[in-house]
């Protein structure tokens, strides 16, 4: 009998590496491959995965992180604002505008 070991092929193609990396990490490759497997194809890392940081971080890092936050979270309350404006959507009377609307209206 001929025992012979028959070799199969597999095409791999982009969406499913895509999606295999979204799954989680990549045990078979090295973290170097991973990582150029992931900026080669734009795959996000997992969303339960922590994200890197620096032990050590230098002041000016800090403070850069700091204001990074800072505009996030300014970035979020202006958002919330314009969520409930569309929700129901009222005018505040203006000095200003009632005035223009006035003089517009003496015009002939």
């Amino acid at each position: 009998m001929n025992e012979r070991k028959s070799t199969g092929t597999s095409v791999v193609t982009e969406s499913a590496a895509h999606a295999a990396l979204r799954r989680g990490p990549a045990r078979a490759l090295a973290a170097d491959e991973e990582r150029a497997l992931r900026m080669r194809l734009g795959a996000s890392l997992p969303r339960t995965c922590a994200l890197e940081r620096l032990a050590s971080a230098t002041d000016a890092e800090i403070e850069v992180l700091a204001y990074e936050i800072e505009a996030w979270l300014k970035l979020r309350q202006r958002q919330g604002r314009a969520t409930s404006a569309d929700v129901s959507p009222t005018a505040t009377p203006s000095r200003a505008k009632e005035k223009i609307i006035r003089a517009l209206r003496k015009k002939p």
